[in-house]
């Protein structure tokens, strides 16, 4: 275990604890950008924002905005993971860590097939929609990318190549536009979790409003299975009227890429 995830874990079992939930061991379920924390025996799971602060100052904007979307899915009847309902799901800050609570659910084995990626994206879109848009459109990957224009010279990163992805992005700004609704932002296979009940949707730290067209282009573009095959299965749309997201789609990823390799 990592410094970073014994340091989460010690911080999860502490806030839990201050709201009566009690865990003998705090069990580490993933490390990376977030340290995610079973607190055994309550069904009850911690995301710590461990990595998250490299691009974003102030952590608990997003979380603050993932537990509200979340909320607000799980009581329209959407198929998310919802927030704890055992003690306040936060944000939360301690020991300089920004966490949440979320209810714990049984993951069984096996991805979803393309078109089941897709068709859960739609779905998830329609609960979306009727969500209030607040924010500036696509601001998580955009303000993300401005951080790590100014920072990723600690990574290693060039002054010619931070100048690049600069220029890039001012000249795909004009072409992201669009009907903005609230979005997943992080839509791909990996946040979608088999359940007993169904797929269940995870990992909305990402976030925003914008066209949905960013959401395809995290499908699209996701390693775990066929996005092209994805998007044909439900009539999306071409690489070619996604260019400029996907584009975004992969300075962000790169972005991520190198926080995740300055730890």
């Amino acid at each position: 275990m990592t410094e970073r995830a014994r340091r989460a874990a010690a911080a999860a079992a502490a806030v839990a604890a201050a709201s009566g939930v009690r865990c003998a061991q705090p069990r580490v379920l993933h490390d990376g950008v977030n340290v995610v924390v079973a607190l055994d025996p309550a069904p009850v799971v911690a995301r710590v924002a461990t990595l998250t602060p490299l691009l974003r100052p102030d952590p608990a904007r997003p979380s603050g905005r993932e537990v509200a979307v979340a909320g607000a899915l799980a009581a329209a009847g959407a198929a998310v993971v919802p927030p704890s309902d055992l003690l306040p799901p936060g944000p939360h800050v301690h020991d300089g860590l920004t966490l949440s609570f979320w209810t714990r659910v049984e993951v069984l084995p096996g991805p979803p097939s393309p078109a089941e990626a897709a068709a859960q994206v739609l779905e998830l879109h329609g609960h979306l929609a009727a969500l209030p848009v607040t924010g500036t459109p696509l601001d998580t990957p955009l303000d993300d990318l401005a951080v790590w224009v100014d920072r990723a010279g600690e990574w290693g990163v060039s002054p010619a190549d931070r100048a690049r992805t600069a220029e890039e992005l001012e000249a795909l700004r004009p072409r992201l536009g669009g009907p903005a609704q609230v979005l997943h932002g992080d839509a791909h296979p990996g946040n979608l979790l088999r359940t007993p009940g169904g797929w269940r949707w995870t990992d909305l730290e990402d976030t925003c409003s914008g066209p949905r067209e960013w959401d395809l282009a995290c499908l699209r573009l996701t390693s775990r299975l066929d996005g092209r095959a994805a998007l044909d299965a439900v009539g999306g749309p071409s690489d070619a009227d996604l260019a400029p997201w996907l584009a975004l789609r992969r300075l962000h990823q790169r972005a991520w890429t190198d926080v995740v390799r300055s730890a």
